[in-house]
């Protein structure tokens, strides 16, 4: 159980402003479009461009790679440089990357465009990360970024398969652009937030303890990256209806809505580290049962539980990087983290393939990604439970 010990009020912190806060939810979505919709735009690649699985996980490797890199920059330089202009840097590359994608549509130059977009991406989606880390109380603010990022994949998993291929680029450009006239309300630049309510001095956890967190992101994010980058090509190379399998994707994603009211209470309840421990405890069992067998019924299965799994497990992971390091510097790096794991996890599955594991092999990844990110915050819990029963 919590205690709050730490009185704070919203007017102290232009993070807890309403419009700062609603740009940051919905620059996050932006932000992260591709990676919701990967399903849907590794099937474009294939159906639409004619590039193969393997050439189709590279690509989406590449978009992420740059989102890492991109917010990686951002974290470095998000103490001494004006937000706003990280933020315009980040948009231009953004439509630039993409309006060249409608042009030049061979795998080489699709290769490094969709790094370049990723670049843009990575400051964009750092900025309005650091931004909801920055909230008095982070986890909340997480939690309801998760909420419309729910809401937002269900649409475009629904959207883009309708689309062409320079149609998607071009929804792309427009939710960039949509964000230009509001960039102006992102605070510049600030001291480091002070410790959220729930807080206090004498249990804050050490600040090294964020960056231990970004690097269990990074792997819980290979599991992610190589299960959602596939799932819908290992549910067809199983012999499942392409179609039927797609609807199951997106209506899954509804049930990340679970995930985050479960969440939300849970926080009101419970500390944040036993209800991690078991969360991948469940995702270890829902994405390693598909190595094991691919049935129907268990593909449903197994969508089902990663869509209210992920969804949980983030809240829990980018708040409590957020309350660890208040600077900003560290929840700038999320999307990094994250962008990394997802780099890793599509290339790890599509080295796999290319060797003949297939996608057995591929879901012992996701399952061993997510065991070691288990393990991790299973030493922490061990070491720090003493200050967690008494905060």
């Amino acid at each position: 159980m919590t205690n709050r010990t730490t009185p704070y009020e919203a007017a102290d912190n232009p993070f807890d402003a309403k419009g700062p806060f609603l740009l940051s939810l919905f620059m996050t979505l932006v932000g992260y479009s591709v990676l919701v919709a990967l399903p849907a735009i590794n099937g474009a690649w294939v159906e639409q461009l004619g590039f193969s699985e393997v050439q189709v996980n590279r690509v989406a490797s590449a978009d992420l790679l740059g989102l890492f890199i991109g917010a990686v920059m951002t974290s470095v330089l998000i103490k001494r440089w004006d937000r706003q202009r990280l933020t315009y840097l980040g948009i231009a590359l953004a439509i630039l990357a993409n309006a060249l994608c409608t042009q030049y549509v061979d795998y080489d130059t699709t290769l490094i465009l969709r790094f370049v977009a990723g670049l843009g991406a990575g400051f964009y989606t750092a900025v309005a990360v650091a931004g909801l880390g920055a909230h008095s109380k982070p986890r909340e603010a997480f939690n309801w970024m998760l909420l419309a990022f729910a809401v937002s994949q269900f649409l475009e998993l629904q959207l883009i398969p309708h689309l062409t291929m320079n149609g998607i680029y071009l929804f792309f450009i427009a939710t960039y652009v949509v964000t230009l006239p509001f960039v102006r309300l992102i605070p510049r630049a600030g001291s480091p937030a002070p410790l959220p309510a729930e807080v206090s001095n004498d249990n804050q956890r050490p600040t090294l303890l964020a960056w231990v967190g970004i690097g269990a992101i990074v792997i819980a994010y290979i599991n992610i990256g190589a299960y959602w980058s596939n799932i819908e090509l290992a549910a067809e190379a199983a012999g499942l209806d392409g179609d039927w399998a797609a609807q199951v994707i997106a209506w899954c994603v509804l049930l990340s809505f679970v995930g985050c009211f479960t969440a939300m209470w849970v926080l009101k309840k419970f500390d944040y580290d036993r209800p991690l421990l078991v969360t991948f405890v469940l995702m270890v069992i829902s994405v390693g049962l598909l190595a094991v067998n691919f049935t129907a019924a268990l593909f449903v299965f197994s969508v089902a539980m990663f869509n209210f799994l992920w969804i949980f497990i983030d809240v829990y992971q980018m708040g409590g990087v957020s309350v660890a390091d208040r600077s900003g510097s560290a929840a700038a790096f999320i999307p990094g983290a994250q962008g990394l794991g997802q780099t890793v996890g599509p290339f790890a599955a599509s080295v796999m393939l290319d060797l003949g594991w297939g996608f057995n092999g591929v879901f012992i990844l996701c399952a061993a990604a997510s065991a070691t990110a288990l393990c991790i915050y299973a030493v922490i819990y061990m070491k720090y439970r003493r200050t967690t029963a008494t905060a």
